[in-house]
């Protein structure tokens, strides 16, 4: 009996670390905020682009959700700077569902329905002008470009954009629907081997399964990384520079300038604003030196001048 509750016993703790090792790399990535109860289940209840508080917010923010790993060092020092905002709520969900949000007034994740109003929008320069009527101040203030993320290895052997078109090389990309950035690669892919490789990878591919269209690129494309679902995504060059970061074994491979697109990121006050002064304040944060150097140390480049 003893040696079948030890037998027991062993296979139950390694049924758990086989479980544990099918989520090692699963998000939050970030630090999660202090609180009472600490109920994070990988898997199954794990909400990574929700941040802070949702409940009597003194300033609320919807980030382009590919600037999800700047959140920690921009809302924890904004706070140091501006101590009479404590309860900040930000989003890290892809553009084009946060303009839905904006439009429609609310969102459902799960059984958990949000109808909060942002002070301050950031996304690409296309998004923000689809919503420009509804801004009272817009500034550009960080930039990016195109890289290719592949496993630790490149066991593909993947060396440019071209290589996405192969057969043996599965691909996940953002879907340009929702994804600023879809649309941007998409015109890479153009300028790297005309409208037959975007083609290729879009629809050729797409049809036949090797490239998978992604509904929150910057969770799911480095998991697919990770997980061995995929060989390859184009991202933006702080998407793989941030995993690489946090010691995920992930490679960045480089694309030439001629190949690439660079991308201009834009914060907007909306006219709607509840916290019309805080999100002021935010935005010199964001502006000044202090914010500049978050961003900067994360992979991105200046704002346009």
């Amino acid at each position: 009996m003893k040696y079948f509750i030890a037998t027991l016993m062993v296979t139950l703790l390694l049924a758990g670390a086989l479980h544990a090792q099918d989520h090692r790399f699963d998000p939050p990535w970030n630090t999660p905020p202090a609180a009472g109860v600490a109920f994070t289940v990988p898997g199954i209840d794990n909400v990574p682009d929700l941040y802070g508080d949702i409940v009597d917010p003194q300033l609320v923010i919807f980030f382009a959700g590919n600037q999800f790993m700047v959140i920690d060092s921009l809302i924890t020092d904004f706070k140091k700077t501006y101590p009479q905002y404590q309860r900040v709520f930000a989003e890290t969900l892809p553009p084009g569902i946060l303009a839905q949000q904006i439009l429609s007034g609310s969102l459902v994740m799960g059984n958990l329905r949000i109808a909060i109003k942002p002070d301050i929008y950031t996304a690409g320069k296309s998004r923000i002008d689809q919503l420009q009527d509804s801004f009272s101040l817009i500034k550009n203030y960080a930039g990016n470009t195109l890289a290719i993320m592949v496993p630790k290895g490149n066991p593909k052997k993947v060396t440019g954009l071209a290589d996405l078109a192969r057969k043996d090389v599965r691909v996940s990309m953002p879907n340009p629907a929702w994804e600023g950035i879809g649309k941007r690669i998409e015109e890479a892919y153009v300028k790297a081997g005309g409208t037959a490789l975007q083609q290729s990878i879009m629809k050729d591919k797409v049809a036949k399964g090797s490239t998978y269209l992604t509904k929150i690129h910057h969770r799911e494309t480095p998991l697919r990384i990770l997980y061995k679902q995929a060989d390859a995504s184009p991202v933006w060059f702080t998407e793989a520079y941030y995993q690489q970061m946090i010691d995920h074994p992930v490679e960045l491979v480089t694309i030439p300038e001629k190949d690439n697109i660079r991308a201009s990121y834009w914060a907007g006050i909306l006219k709607s604003a509840p916290h019309p002064e805080a999100a002021k304040d935010f935005m010199n944060f964001l502006l000044g030196a202090q914010g500049q150097a978050i961003y900067k140390h994360f992979g991105f480049t200046p704002p346009e001048l």
